[in-house]
């Protein structure tokens, strides 16, 4: 049997109105086929929270796990940087 390292993404928590569940904004930059200029492409990924509670803006690593819903196939495996507020 082959050990496989699991998927991680890096991505900004773009929304946190749910229970246990945070949403993620991966940005990958691409070379344009034609003019070769690199184009930044997004992907939203909904996130399970666990004992990490990540807040908006805070860049966080996530990681394959299971399904756990439709759409919830991600969870929070570490805050890389947490966002800062200005004026609190």
């Amino acid at each position: 049997m082959s050990s496989r390292r699991k998927q991680t993404l890096v991505g900004e928590v773009v929304g946190d109105k749910m229970e246990k569940t945070v949403v993620v904004r991966v940005t990958r930059k691409i070379a344009h086929p034609v003019y070769g200029k690199f184009v930044k492409r997004f992907k939203k990924h909904l996130a399970h929270v666990g004992s990490i509670e990540p807040k908006l803006g805070d860049i966080v690593k996530i990681s394959a796990m299971r399904p756990v819903s439709k759409r919830k196939r991600w969870f929070v495996s570490e805050i890389i940087r947490e966002s800062i507020k200005i004026g609190q």
